[in-house]
């Protein structure tokens, strides 16, 4: 594959994991306006999310068994497609159960024909001493995509007169990309860099050879633990504003922040995981992390201690981005078969993103029950706990990948 012909892959496999995420998550830039839009409440609005997440979180097996067995290229183009032509449907605001029934959709076409087959189409983009710059790269290819198609419909809303019809304009932008970057996957994408050699032989077999590999469940954890502290990350603006008096406008500029330093940050971990190793370099994105959430803990108040809060926060979500840009490469390091890289994607998946259901819940009781600013004292200790764990995984995911008869044995 010539140069060129690789960042092309890359590119689309990037826009397209950036892109296809935005539809089910339009409540993150577009909160009171779809709710006006679509006559809901925030029940009504939260349950939406609700329903893509149970149907995600069944898919995930699934969905990587698929990757596997058929054609990524086309399971990746009708995921693309599916979920494109759902958001056209959602542009028409229809009733609220048939809004119920498109966020289901989304759950399956996302998750269960797309997911797992980008995943097996960038471990296939690079070679064994190559992992950690393909993943890199794909997350930091998803976050400039992210940026990009949320600008462009955020500006187009604007452009229109911040109304309803303007919404449907910014929904129609959206689903029109996602559906365009479906037909390039069909044409561009090749399967054969998927390493699709012997699929037709996966069955219950192959999952269980994934299911009993202990180093599966190692980088389970290591996602687990990581994707945690993603979610402790969400309440850095409100962290801001409750505990250090930021204004909204101050407070939101650390989210919109944030969001600018996930490219770099998951391109240089990607850099340097291929330099100094997967396993090293995550272990000590969660030291760095494990610090950060442990400064959150003990540091006292006051409008003195903002600057070095702004400092930590943005340590912070540079580990996070950077460990979102390689837990994946872990599969080379844990000896993961190419041929079974869907299915272990699955099983990764389905214990490592259960932070979507536990995470929200547990932070959105800790503030209520501890008000003044203990409650988020409480809960970054918790994730400090948790990175810590993830250290200690990913450690031991090393020392185990160095050891070339227990490696062996992980795959029997």
């Amino acid at each position: 594959m010539t140069r060129l012909r690789r960042a092309l892959v890359m590119l689309i496999l990037g826009a397209s994991g950036g892109a296809i995420f935005l539809l089910p998550f339009l409540r993150e830039v577009f909160y009171q306006p779809l709710a006006d839009a679509l006559a809901l409440d925030n029940t009504e609005s939260g349950m939406l999310m609700s329903v893509f997440g149970v149907t995600s979180m069944l898919a995930y097996l699934p969905g990587g068994w698929l990757a596997d067995r058929w054609s990524p290229r086309w399971l990746m183009s009708a995921g693309l497609v599916i979920t494109g032509g759902l958001g056209l449907w959602l542009a028409t605001y229809p009733s609220y159960a048939v809004c119920l029934a498109i966020h289901g959709a989304w759950g399956v076409s996302i998750v269960l024909l797309f997911w797992a087959s980008m995943m097996r189409m960038t471990r296939g983009w690079a070679g064994e001493d190559e992992q950690g710059r393909a993943f890199g790269w794909l997350e930091s290819t998803r976050g400039v995509s992210e940026i990009a198609l949320n600008s462009s419909a955020l500006a187009l809303f604007w452009v229109l007169g911040s109304s309803a019809g303007s919404l449907a304009g910014a929904i129609t932008l959206l689903s029109t990309v996602v559906v365009l970057l479906g037909i390039a996957c069909a044409v561009c994408l090749d399967d054969a860099a998927a390493g699709r050699a012997g699929v037709d032989a996966i069955g219950l077999k192959e999952f269980l050879v994934v299911w009993r590999m202990p180093t599966v469940w190692l980088i389970a954890v290591v996602v687990l633990t990581a994707y945690s502290a993603y979610w402790a990350s969400f309440y850095f603006t409100p962290y801001a504003g409750d505990v250090f008096a930021l204004s909204v406008g101050a407070a939101g500029a650390i989210s919109v922040g944030r969001q600018w330093l996930k490219p770099l940050s998951a391109a240089l971990a990607g850099m340097a995981a291929d330099r100094f190793g997967v396993a090293r370099t995550t272990t000590a994105l969660f030291i760095v992390l494990t610090v950060s959430f442990g400064i959150f803990v003990v540091m006292p108040t006051g409008g003195g201690m903002l600057g070095f809060v702004l400092v930590n926060i943005a340590l912070a979500a540079i580990a996070i981005f950077g460990l979102r840009g390689i837990y994946f490469a872990l599969m080379e390091v844990g000896g993961v078969p190419q041929a079974l890289t869907g299915t272990a994607v699955g099983v990764i998946s389905v214990v490592g993103y259960t932070p979507d259901i536990t995470m929200p819940l547990i932070g959105g009781w800790l503030l209520d029950r501890y008000p003044d600013g203990l409650g988020y004292r409480y809960y970054y200790a918790l994730t400090a706990v948790l990175t810590a764990i993830g250290a200690f995984a990913a450690w031991r995911l090393g020392a185990w990948a160095r050891k070339p008869q227990a490696l062996a044995e992980n795959t029997r």
